[in-house]
């Protein structure tokens, strides 16, 4: 039996859910997703320029875990880009795993 996944402190997300490229219908393409985790993790280490170990700190989980959650992150928008997919970022997990406890609950670093 695997150990209970850790929760993840994520900033509030507000922003647009789906991203697709321009001039192609939405209707039919294949979505790709990535979690807000991922995203989060993106954000601190390349938006805000953090290392894996900074942002470990803000995320209140391992230097290991960031790292899988930028490869994992990454992979998903490069082969997005290159074949033309919508990516959406999956913000219904994250929710439901922080459903009704409040920041300093969670031990977040914001």
């Amino acid at each position: 039996m695997s150990r209970p996944r850790k929760r993840r402190c994520c900033r509030r997300y507000e922003g647009d859910r789906v991203y697709k490229p321009r001039g192609i219908p939405f209707r039919g393409m294949r979505t790709l997703v990535i979690s807000l985790d991922q995203f989060e993790a993106m954000r601190l280490c390349d938006a805000e320029a953090l290392d894996q170990e900074e942002a470990g700190r803000r995320m209140g989980i391992s230097r290991g875990t960031i790292q899988r959650l930028l490869y994992s992150g990454r992979k998903v928008i490069i082969e997005a880009m290159l074949h033309n997919d919508a990516i959406v970022i999956n913000l219904k997990e994250s929710e439901e795993r922080n459903a009704g406890l409040h920041t300093h609950q969670r031990k977040c670093r914001t």
